[in-house]
């Protein structure tokens, strides 16, 4: 059975460690109480970070974004995103699923939260259903096509119909922003899944993101723990990878977990509880990420 421990555990315990932003690191707005303090102490260790995380935005823009917060980029070996990933596979075409898509695609939206820019995979991005070869679905800008939410899901039925593939550049259902929680692309494709439609989820849970997140560290499987809060996400994801795993219960599961103040334990058989209604299991469980 699990019980709540700190940072300082799964430093003795591995030396690779994915971290997930939001939930763990900050909440949109401010780094939670104690994250950068407890960066510096694992760095100093000699472990090794890199940051993963679903959003639709470059890993560049994503790494500013930390800095901004005042986060010392220095402490990670780098950061992988969702956006990052789709980019380089649209770009590169070398995997087969990406290569036997066409370059017309509707880029959809309901915000223009995001920077990532992908005209550069010398893609056409059109308007009308009819001549589009496949859906990407993320958070994105520049030539994006913004909807209201009712009328994407009305292309979402037609398209499904047509068996076209969509590629998710942002898989999260929801994400915890100041507390408040914000419905994410993730729940659109879910959607897409339901009618019918086929869907590549280019981030958690798919282990694709976590299987770059350990090429660039250079780190095994048996190395490494993710650390994040979102059961759905981060743990199942975690454990389609094969790694180890602390779950965050001060994150997205806080009201679920009936925490109402930083730090607070979970009580474990809650925990446990929820981990059988997500079919995502951590190795270990943390109040925060915290020494």
């Amino acid at each position: 059975m699990w019980r709540n421990v700190n940072a300082t555990t799964l430093n003795a315990k591995l030396q690779f460690l994915v971290i997930y932003r939001f939930g763990v690191l900050h909440d949109g707005e401010k780094p939670y109480p104690g994250a950068i303090l407890t960066l510096e102490k694992l760095a100093m260790t000699g472990s090794k970070m890199v940051i993963i995380s679903n959003s639709s935005r470059s890993a560049s823009t994503t790494m500013e974004r930390m800095k901004s917060l005042g986060f010392d980029p220095s402490l990670f070996v780098g950061a992988i995103t969702s956006g990052e990933l789709t980019h380089q596979y649209l770009q590169r075409r070398d995997d087969a699923w990406f290569a036997a898509l066409g370059r017309s695609c509707i880029h959809m939206t309901w915000s223009d939260w995001g920077t990532i820019s992908l005209e550069v995979c010398s893609m056409q991005f059109v308007e009308n259903v009819s001549p589009i070869l496949f859906l990407l679905l993320s958070f994105p800008s520049g030539t994006a096509i913004p909807m209201k939410l009712e009328d994407l899901e009305k292309t979402l039925e037609h398209c499904a119909a047509k068996r076209i593939p969509m590629v998710v550049a942002n898989p999260d259902f929801l994400t915890i922003e100041a507390r408040t929680l914000r419905v994410m692309p993730g729940t659109l494709a879910a959607k897409y899944e339901k009618l019918g439609g086929e869907v590549k989820w280019m981030g958690k849970p798919d282990k694709i993101i976590y299987e770059a997140a350990m090429a660039m560290a250079d780190a095994d499987v048996s190395d490494s723990i993710a650390v994040g809060d979102s059961l759905h996400h981060d743990i199942k994801g975690a454990n389609a990878a094969g790694i180890q795993s602390a779950f965050i219960t001060g994150g997205i599961h806080a009201n679920e977990l009936g925490l109402v103040s930083f730090g607070e334990a979970a009580d474990l058989s809650s925990v446990q509880a929820h981990a059988s209604k997500y079919d995502a299991y951590p190795s270990y469980v943390l109040p925060a990420f915290t020494w």
